[in-house]
C-alpha cells in the first residue's frame, strides 16, 4: 500500500498513502494501513507527498482524512483527483494543498525536496530525492524510460544524474519487475498497434484499461481518429481521471470523447470504440456488465466484435479476469489480452532490469532499500543493486524502522501496523481490519516490502521512535 515515512532531527514526512483490493465472494472495498500504528508520529508529521495518482499509492487519503491533517504535496492531476474525493466525503477546503509541478524543489519542515520528472502508466509521475543535514534518500517511485511517454516528457535524466554527482546514501527503488530481462516500450507502440487493430476489425471494439492510464487513453483517441472511429468511455473512475485530465490540460484538443456512451448506439460497429473500467474482474466495473449484457447504456456485444484487455492482471485477480473474459468468448467475441499475435496492445509501467542498472549508474547510492514487490523481486532486485555498486541491499517488510547513516542501514525495530477497511458492506464506512487477510485481493505468500519507516540519522544512539530524539 506503499506508506513510507522519513523522520530526521524530530519531524516527519509520509511518501504516498495508498490502498489495497479487498475481493472475495462476500466482500468488495479497499483497505488500508490505520493511522493509529503511527500515532506518535502523526503530530510531527510535517507534509504528506505524493509521487503518482495510482491508487495503490493515494488511495487511502480521502477516506482518513482528517485523522492524517497534514499539508499535502501533490502536483496537479493528483491534486485535482484528490480534491473530488474528499468533496464526495464531506472533507472539501479542510485539506490543504501544496500543488507543485513536476521538477519543482521545496522544503517540508527539515527536509529539502527535489522532484525529479519520471514516466509510469499515469501523468506527472515523480521521483523525490529527500535530503537532510544527514544526507540525502532517493525514493523511485513507480517507474520506467518510456522515451515516448504520449503525454508529458520523457524521463529527466540529467536531473537523476545531478541528483547521483551529489551523492546519495540510499535509493528506495521499485521492484516490481526485477526479475524480468525485456527491452524499454513506450505509449507509442501501443498507439500504432491499436490503430492496426481498429483498422483490420470491423466490428465493435471494448478495451479496458486503468482509469488514470491518460497516455492509454490518449493512444485510443489518437487511434480512433485514424481509422475513423468514435470513442465512448463506461465508468466512474475513467470519467473522474478524463476530467482531471482535462482541467489541468493534460489532454489537448486532439483528444475526443463523446460525452455519453449511449450516443454509440446509432453507430454503425465498425465506427464503435468503448473504454471500460474492470481491468481486475470487478463484478460491477463496466467491462464485467458489459459482458453480461446488463447495462442498457452500454452496446450490445457480439460475434464480429472485439475486446482488448489494455492492461496488466494484478496478482491474485486472474480468475476474476479470466471469467469475464469467458463470458465475452461465450458470445463468440474475440478477446485479446494484451497482445495482438506478437504486437503489444499494453506495456508495463514498471521497469525491466536493464532500466533498473541504469537507474543505479545515474544515481550511485551507497546502500539499496527494495520496495514495491513480492518475496522474489525484492531479492532479485537486492542482487542486481550488489551488482551495480552499492555497499548493502537491505530487505524490509510492513512496519520496519531502518535507521540510515553513512556507516549503513540497520533496522532498529518493527512497528505493528493495523489495518482499517472501507467496505460496500459498511457504507464505507472505516471497520477494523484484523483477522480477515483471507478476504485480501492481493495476499501476498511472502512478506512484502510496501511500508518501511526510514530513520535518517547522523551518527548517534538510536532512540525510540515516539521520542523528539528518533530521528
Amino acid at each position: 500500500m506503499n506508506w513510507t515515512l522519513y523522520g530526521h532531527a524530530g519531524r516527519w514526512i509520509l511518501v504516498d498513502a495508498g490502498s489495497a483490493f479487498v475481493k472475495n465472494a462476500n466482500e468488495n472495498g479497499c483497505f488500508m494501513p490505520d493511522p493509529r500504528s503511527l500515532r506518535d508520529v502523526l503530530p510531527r508529521l510535517d507534509g504528506l507527498l505524493v509521487t503518482h495518482a495510482h491508487e495503490d499509492h493515494i488511495g487511502a487519503i480521502h477516506h482518513l482524512w482528517p485523522r492524517i491533517g497534514c499539508p499535502i504535496f501533490a502536483t496537479p492531476f493528483a491534486a485535482t483527483l484528490l480534491k473530488s474525493r474528499l468533496a464526495e466525503k464531506g472533507a472539501q477546503g479542510k485539506a490543504k494543498f501544496r500543488i507543485f509541478k513536476p521538477g519543482a524543489s521545496f522544503k517540508v519542515g527539515p527536509f529539502s525536496i527535489e522532484t525529479v520528472p519520471i514516466t509510469h502508466s499515469v501523468p506527472e509521475c515523480v521521483g523525490m530525492a529527500i535530503e537532510t543535514k544527514a544526507g540525502r534518500i532517493f525514493h523511485t517511485g513507480d517507474w520506467k524510460f518510456d522515451p515516448d511517454p504520449l503525454l508529458g516528457n520523457p524521463t529527466d535524466f540529467a536531473r537523476l544524474k545531478r541528483v547521483g554527482d551529489k551523492g546519495v546514501l540510499a535509493m528506495l527503488c521499485d521492484s516490481t519487475n526485477a526479475e524480468r530481462e525485456a527491452g524499454i516500450s513506450s505509449e507509442a507502440e501501443v498507439a500504432k498497434n491499436l490503430a492496426e487493430v481498429f483498422r483490420t476489425r470491423r466490428g465493435k471494439i471494448a478495451i479496458s484499461c486503468f482509469a488514470t492510464n491518460l497516455a492509454r487513453l490518449t493512444a485510443i483517441c489518437r487511434a480512433a481518429r485514424m481509422t475513423g472511429r468514435k470513442v465512448a468511455i463506461a465508468g466512474r473512475s475513467l470519467e473522474k481521471a478524463e476530467a482531471a485530465g482535462l482541467e489541468v490540460g493534460l489532454l489537448d484538443d486532439r483528444h475526443s470523447i463523446l460525452s455519453d456512451s449511449r450516443h454509440l448506439k446509432g453507430l454503425d460497429p465498425h465506427e464503435i470504440v468503448l473504454v471500460c473500467t474492470g481491468t481486475q474482474g470487478e463484478e460491477r466495473a463496466a467491462l464485467a456488465k458489459l459482458a453480461r449484457g446488463e447495462n442498457w447504456r452500454l452496446p450490445d456485444i457480439g460475434p464480429g466484435d472485439t475486446v482488448i484487455h489494455s492492461a496488466r492482471a494484478i496478482p491474485g485477480n486472474e480468475a476474476a479476469i479470466e471469467e469475464v473474459m469467458r463470458l465475452f468468448r461465450a458470445r463468440h467475441v474475440e478477446v485479446l489480452m494484451g497482445l495482438d499475435g506478437d504486437k503489444p496492445l499494453h506495456v508495463t509501467g514498471h521497469a525491466s532490469r536493464g532500466e533498473l542498472k541504469t537507474m543505479y549508474e545515474l544515481i550511485r547510492p551507497q546502500f539499496a532499500v527494495p520496495v514495491h514487490g513480492e518475496d522474489a523481486h525484492l531479492k532479485a532486485h537486492g542482487a542486481l543493486a550488489l551488482e551495480c555498486g552499492a555497499r548493502t541491499a537491505t530487505l524490509t517488510v510492513e512496519g520496519d524502522v531502518l535507521r540510515v547513516t553513512r556507516k549503513g542501514v540497520e533496522q532498529v525495530t518493527k512497528i505493528r501496523i493495523r489495518h482499517l477497511a472501507a467496505l460496500e458492506s459498511s457504507g464505507e464506512k472505516l471497520v477494523p481490519f484484523e483477522g480477515r487477510v483471507g478476504m485480501m485481493a492481493t495476499a501476498p505468500a511472502a512478506p512484502v516490502a510496501k511500508a518501511p519507516v526510514i530513520v535518517v540519522r547522523r551518527q548517534g544512539r538510536a532512540a525510540r521512535l515516539g521520542s523528539r530524539r528518533a530521528a
